[in-house]
């Protein structure tokens, strides 16, 4: 009787192990929209001018878009939700963290979105590249 019911506490022991485990796992997905600005240096997007911004705001969201797209695809496999969590959430959370400073910093600096039809500014025109005098060899006193 003794050895069943060392075995089923064992066993009990092990479930909640399994279960905390798992809790701490859904803890930290839930918690990582708030803490993802931890993860990325606050003063990084400080001087950056608003183009500057328009891109970095595009190209992390598409990252965003791509690590969430390999996590969707990674929790539909066995094991799925531990092998998302253990090879993306990590990336995903400091992308969205640098993300969200970006858009502090969009907004900071009220920038606006560039129509999709506007053209390129014209740069402004280089001058004419000056030449060098043209230099005699020899010696010009005999």
């Amino acid at each position: 009787m003794a050895a069943s019911l060392s075995a089923s506490l064992r066993c009990c022991g092990a479930l909640l192990v399994l279960l905390a485990g798992g809790a701490a796992l859904a803890g930290c997905a839930g918690i990582s929209e708030t803490v993802a600005p931890a993860f990325a240096d606050p003063a990084k997007y400080d001087l950056y001018d608003c183009k500057q911004l328009e891109t970095e705001r595009k190209t992390l969201a598409t990252r965003t878009a791509d690590l969430q797209r390999l996590m969707d695809k990674a929790e539909t496999g066995a094991g799925g939700a531990v092998v998302s969590e253990l090879a993306y959430r990590n990336d995903y959370v400091a992308v969205r963290g640098q993300a969200q400073l970006a858009e502090d910093a969009w907004r900071r600096n009220r920038c606006r979105e560039t129509p999709p039809d506007a053209k390129p500014a014209a740069s402004t025109p280089q001058p004419p590249a000056i030449k060098p005098a043209p230099t005699r060899s020899g010696s010009a006193a005999r």
